[in-house]
């Protein structure tokens, strides 16, 4: 939603560099159009670009706070859904606001309790905080990886940003992709290894991380992992628990200063989600809720169906719209116009991602900007919720192999002959470290370790792939990954023991 980035250099003269923060600066006004700031001092300059949803008149960025003998400046990227809690708990500590953002709330959270505020946000968030007197800078990233944060460390500094297109406006960083890179892009793309930014030298704070940089050093934590636990809960009780947080989730969502829809593609997710929205809006007394579909000219001749979508979504949209009495819309996208898409697609993330799909995402987020801010979505349900073949299919479950890239000779068959020799390598044991540090508990069975594979394998890859796409569509209309953002923590274990259950059983049926 909005667009961060800074520079940490004792070395470096800031006036003397103007005009390379000021190309920064501009690369990131699709992510921030209603405003700008640059804020500069002794070894640090910190960018934003802001795209206004909570209190538009005020929460502008960087804000610079004092708390007692302590003065710093954030700049901030993000949703906070507990703004209410925090700042209760920081007026109940002496702590004053003057503005109603959850930027005050998050920066006056660093001021009051250092580094160890991560532990108190629940939201999606990539933030940087300058502490004047320490001339340090802190930086963190919400537990799922929803929002992006993009490193260059140097020998004398550290360059950040939202985007890496905005990182390679800075001459220091140069557009080089070395072997990892390129293994990355052929034989492992669309997905990315965790942490890794293609280009050369370019990293990525990971989802759950948190770092401090004091000009010498980047001290790095995680302080959110997934962890396995016994799930004690009886079905019933887990279903109703799973509906609490899901209807919590979707309800913090809906507070807004701006205009707001939801995607409605007619599957369970955004069915769900713009139920919730529908019925809470009816509540409160406002508007019908706007629902916005895609659909694709010759469609309706074309479609086949595949284990991703055995039917067309047409058919379930207009009972869903006419259930929940939304004002629906469909987006009609042609062919030709998907294609001339492709390129700024690419564009738009830096590096290739996931071809049409990006294209038609850009597309309909383009229509749906013109008259609204935010739009809810349930992107990344399928990832928490079990919804992929992979999930449900032993054969393809328990093939040792990334599941979404289980034909590397077909890549390589597009690759001149002797070219990245040791891609597959690279590939393969990128998926060991996943699986071998997935955490599992002593009783588990062979498919209970299995499952808790794959569910690591989808939310550190796969996930994070779709994560991305739709942060960088989000500058084209800032839609959310409602399932994602704002389930917390504790429903990413329960969720997890709901797939399990539900395999289990569906397995055990089938060789009845």
């Amino acid at each position: 939603m909005c667009g961060l980035a800074g520079w940490f250099d004792a070395k470096v003269s800031f006036r003397e560099h103007k005009q390379t923060i000021t190309g920064m600066a501009r690369s990131l006004v699709r992510r921030g159009p209603d405003d700008g700031g640059i804020f500069v001092k002794d070894r640090i300059c910190l960018i934003h670009r802001r795209l206004a949803v909570i209190d538009p008149e005020n929460g502008r960025q960087p804000m610079t706070k004092q708390h007692e003998n302590r003065t710093c400046t954030i700049v901030y990227n993000g949703e906070l859904y507990n703004t209410r809690e925090v700042r209760e708990e920081l007026e109940g500590l002496g702590c004053s606001f003057v503005t109603c953002s959850d930027t005050e709330v998050v920066l006056t959270a660093f001021l009051c309790w250092g580094g160890q505020c991560v532990e108190k946000l629940n939201g999606i968030f990539a933030f940087a905080v300058y502490d004047h007197e320490k001339r340090e800078l802190f930086l963190a990233r919400d537990r799922v990886g929803v929002k992006p944060l993009f490193l260059y460390p140097y020998a004398d500094g550290l360059l950040f940003a939202s985007e890496v297109q905005c990182l390679l406006r800075n001459p220091l960083v140069r557009p080089e992709v070395d072997e990892e890179g390129l293994s990355e892009l052929f034989l492992m793309g669309p997905g990315r290894t965790p942490g890794q930014g293609i280009y050369r030298g370019v990293k990525e704070l990971l989802p759950g991380e948190c770092a401090f940089y004091d000009g010498k050093s980047l001290s790095r934590r995680r302080y959110f992992t997934l962890s396995a636990r016994e799930h004690e809960e009886d079905l019933p009780t887990t279903v109703a628990r799973v509906r609490e947080l899901i209807t919590d989730a979707v309800q913090r969502q809906l507070v807004s200063d701006v205009p707001l829809c939801c995607f409605l593609s007619g599957g369970l997710d955004s069915s769900i989600i713009s139920c919730i929205a529908a019925g809470t809006r009816q509540q409160r007394g406002e508007d019908p809720l706007d629902t916005y579909s895609v659909d694709y000219s010759g469609n309706d001749r074309y479609f086949q169906s595949s284990l991703f979508q055995p039917t067309p979504d047409s058919r379930f949209i207009g009972i869903m719209a006419e259930a929940i009495g939304s004002r629906h819309h469909n987006v009609l996208l042609q062919n030709e116009d998907l294609f001339e898409a492709l390129r700024p697609a690419v564009d738009a993330r830096s590096f290739p991602g996931m071809t049409d799909v990006d294209a038609s995402l850009l597309l309909f987020c383009r229509e749906i900007k013109k008259d609204f801010t935010v739009a809810l979505s349930g992107e990344c349900a399928d990832e928490l919720f079990g919804g992929y073949p992979w999930y449900h299919n032993r054969e393809i479950l328990m093939e040792d192999i990334f599941p979404w890239s289980r034909s590397p000779e077909v890549r390589r068959s597009v690759l001149k002959k002797g070219f990245l020799p040791h891609g597959e390598d690279y590939v393969r044991q990128r998926y060991l470290d996943t699986c071998v540090h997935t955490e599992k508990l002593p009783g588990d069975t062979p498919l209970d370790r299995r499952m808790r594979e794959m569910f690591a394998l989808n939310f550190y890859w796969f996930m994070q792939t779709l994560l991305e796409e739709k942060d960088i569509k989000e500058n084209h209309c800032p839609s959310v990954t409602l399932f994602l953002k704002a389930i917390k923590k504790c429903c990413l274990l329960i969720v997890f023991y709901v797939i399990l259950y539900k395999i289990k059983i569906r397995m055990q049926r089938r060789s009845l």
